[in-house]
């Protein structure tokens, strides 16, 4: 069994709106966690979602990055700050560790995660997703560092006060809103501000969710040295899909030492229009990306839990499938090893001191 380490996860954000329904509906708002008694909430350890601790362990789990996203609409309309939503995802985070210390453990860095896994355990990365969540203050990285959290994105898909995604725009055949690449904006002052602090305080800088120009400017304006990564993001050349990366992207991030996760969600991998997430797509991208920036630019970022395709790797537990499948398509061993988890722990190594 190759162990995994998983660059993005959106389980938290959905396991704590879960848990939010959950205690509206229940009587009295007293339901509790599992063993606590009273209504069970839906927790980590096991679940229906795509993702649960019992399932990643059987798959050989060596790391899973856990994002603290916030949808910006959503928090106007309950009045919750980003800082204070992103906050109580931490929590959430922290408190599911903690109770299910037998399988996982917090990691800060690099070394955290190989003392974890030499010990039999897990390890949960911290991560950002919305650069919002900041407030238009750079100093708030700091904050967040202190809580745990190792890398982050600057946007996902609206513009906040560091940067610009890729533009919504309305289809003038269709009437529908679709997404294009965004050329000509990319970071702002505070966005240029974010990404140096991050470099200084050793946060992984995640261009996934950004705009084209925002991606260009980044691999342009951090040091040479410092790694860059697409936590999960595929390949424009294979799907035509704005957030995945052209091949000066791609070239880019790798001359950087960083890597690109392979992102099981089925509109970055195909552009039929089903709505299947396919391994042979995921194989397809994988081979691009080696055959223009190099095998060891390549990870995974499955993006479990944000997307709701039909998916042929169903979840956590069968992981495994997706390393049968790179073997019978030729990629050696070693090949495997460095997607699944070699690459982005050579990059945790350089990063997460």
């Amino acid at each position: 069994m190759i162990p995994v380490i998983d660059m993005h996860c959106d389980t938290i954000s959905a396991i704590l709106e879960r848990r939010r329904r959950e205690q509206d509906t229940s009587q009295g708002g007293s339901a509790k966690p599992a063993g606590e008694g009273g209504a069970k909430l839906t927790c980590l350890r096991a679940n229906d979602l795509h993702l649960d601790l019992l399932r990643m362990k059987e798959a050989g789990y060596m790391c899973q990055s856990f994002a603290l996203f916030a949808y910006l609409p959503g928090l106007q309309a309950t009045g919750e700050t980003p800082f204070e939503y992103a906050k109580a995802l931490s929590d959430l985070l922290d408190s599911e560790a903690a109770i299910n210390a037998d399988l996982i453990r917090p990691a800060l860095t690099a070394e955290d995660i190989r003392r974890n896994f030499r010990e039999g355990y897990m390890s949960s990365l911290k991560t950002i997703e919305e650069g919002g969540v900041y407030m238009g203050d750079p100093e708030n990285i700091r904050c967040f560092y202190d809580l745990g959290v190792r890398k982050s994105t600057l946007t996902w898909n609206f513009e906040n006060e560091l940067a610009y995604p890729n533009r919504i725009v309305i289809d003038p055949e269709t009437g529908m809103e679709k997404m294009i690449p965004e050329t000509s904006l990319g970071l702002k002052k505070s966005g240029r501000e974010a990404v140096k602090l991050m470099e200084e305080t050793g946060m992984l800088i995640d261009v996934s969710h950004l705009g084209d120009a925002g991606i260009l400017e980044i691999l342009d304006i951090v040091d040479p040295h410092t790694p860059v990564i697409a936590s999960h993001s595929n390949a424009r050349a294979v799907t035509d899909f704005p957030r995945n990366l052209t091949d000066e992207m791609l070239r880019g991030i790798a001359e950087h030492g960083g890597v690109t996760g392979i992102n099981f969600c089925a509109a970055f991998l195909t552009d039929d229009g089903k709505g299947i997430s396919r391994i042979g797509d995921m194989i397809a991208h994988i081979r691009h990306i080696q055959n223009t920036a190099g095998i060891d630019a390549v990870g995974l970022g499955s993006d479990l839990d944000g997307i709701q395709d039909t998916l042929e790797v169903n979840g956590a537990g069968e992981m495994q499938k997706l390393a049968d499948a790179l073997s019978l398509a030729g990629f050696t061993t070693g090949e495997i090893e460095k997607i699944f988890w070699r690459n982005v722990m050579r990059v945790y190594d350089e990063v997460l001191r």
